[in-house]
């Protein structure tokens, strides 16, 4: 039985990983998986070696605190593919630990495919040079990725964003409204601070104070990502306006068809709600030091991938020393009250996600016949 090895270090890599597996199944049952994943895909069928948890860190001053369990991790993770030998490994996204993993198989005849393409085009390009050997497919997202890798030497082919196929646009606005007995003339408010622990405790102050200085009252949602759900309920149980918590995916894309708009980290998030026409502003902060590193090196105009995709502010960025909840507040009632805003934002949307769509079938369906296309 062939057997293909996966390799995801985060919620979204394990999103990722489950519909490649579905995609996979649906052409070759007879494939065996095996590798690191979190639930979406053990429902397919995988047994993760450890729980993804343990790789869901971020920013310098995060991860040198875990470097020695890290490394063990790195070990463990190698040696059960060495013992396991599977015909093709795929690892999906968190590049900090999946490149050191391809890294560590050198030199090998093992197929390699590497699922995201590392973001070496926003910063530290000098990266690139440290790619050729480390996999035989880089399968990319984003339509630019492709020319940029070919500029350095480096094969890599565009499958599409897989947020097209995630249902964010299927949800049904009365069904939650009724469910939550939130009155029909209420403003909801979408609130994603991210799925890594370091994300949402910086995070979610933030915009718990900017909630408090909305003028108008507004009926605050926090979609749980599964390795922070337990931080997230916490830290927002002394709110003074509790949030609704929604845990499963569609009750997220119920708030997200109920919202008038939405207040997000930036990421995969932003284009959730493009997708289900939410009108939104981005924000984000990471640790001084490491934004002080960070700021040296990145090259992209853009933290959202809506405005590098269309390259123009689409949706408001307040990031960093810029998060603030007076200047997230006064933007973000602009949004509740401005049409024209919002109206500007949901064309921006339309042009945006058709750049991501794949030539032809859906992208978990391109990313899986390119893996296969991989087996002996």
């Amino acid at each position: 039985m062939p057997m293909i090895y996966l390799i995801a270090g985060e919620q979204s890599g394990d999103v990722l990983g489950a519909r490649l597996m579905h995609a996979i199944k649906a052409r070759r049952p007879d494939i065996a998986f095996a590798g690191i994943g979190g639930s979406a895909m053990a429902a397919q069928g995988l047994t993760s070696l450890f729980p993804i948890r343990a790789l869901s860190l971020m920013g310098l001053f995060e991860i040198l605190p875990k470097i020695f369990e890290l490394r063990a991790l790195l070990k463990q993770t190698v040696a059960d593919i060495e013992t396991r030998a599977p015909d093709v490994l795929v690892t999906i996204d968190s590049p900090g630990f999946a490149l050191r993993v391809l890294r560590a198989l050198q030199p090998t005849t093992l197929r390699r495919a590497h699922y995201v393409a590392p973001q070496v085009w926003a910063w530290r390009e000098n990266r690139v040079k440290h790619f050729p050997g480390l996999w035989d497919e880089l399968l990319c997202l984003l339509p630019f990725e492709p020319a940029f890798f070919a500029r350095h030497g480096l094969p890599a082919r565009f499958v599409g964003h897989p947020v097209l196929e995630s249902g964010a646009e299927t949800g049904n606005a009365e069904r939650f409204r009724s469910r939550h007995a939130i009155p029909a003339d209420a403003k909801i408010l979408t609130v994603m601070p991210g799925s890594r622990q370091t994300e949402v405790s910086r995070l979610l102050p933030i915009l718990e104070k900017t909630i408090r200085l909305l003028p108008e009252p507004v009926v605050p949602v926090v979609p749980l990502a599964g390795p922070v759900e337990d931080v997230v309920r916490e830290r927002t149980s002394s709110w003074p306006v509790r949030p609704i918590l929604v845990s499963d995916t569609a009750a997220k894309h119920d708030a997200f068809a109920a919202s008038a708009a939405a207040l997000t980290k930036s990421g995969t998030s932003t284009l959730e709600l493009a997708l289900a026409n939410v009108p939104m502003l981005v924000t984000y902060r990471v640790n001084p030091i490491s934004h002080q590193f960070a700021k040296r090196m990145i090259k992209v105009k853009y933290a959202s991938l809506l405005n590098l995709l269309l390259d123009r502010p689409v949706v408001p960025e307040l990031l960093q020393y810029e998060s603030r909840p007076d200047r997230l507040a006064a933007e973000l009632h602009r949004l509740l009250t401005d049409r024209d805003a919002v109206a500007v934002q949901r064309q921006g949307f339309a042009e945006a996600l058709n750049l991501l769509r794949p030539s032809s079938g859906s992208p978990s369906e391109c990313a899986a016949d390119a893996v296969l296309s991989m087996l002996p």
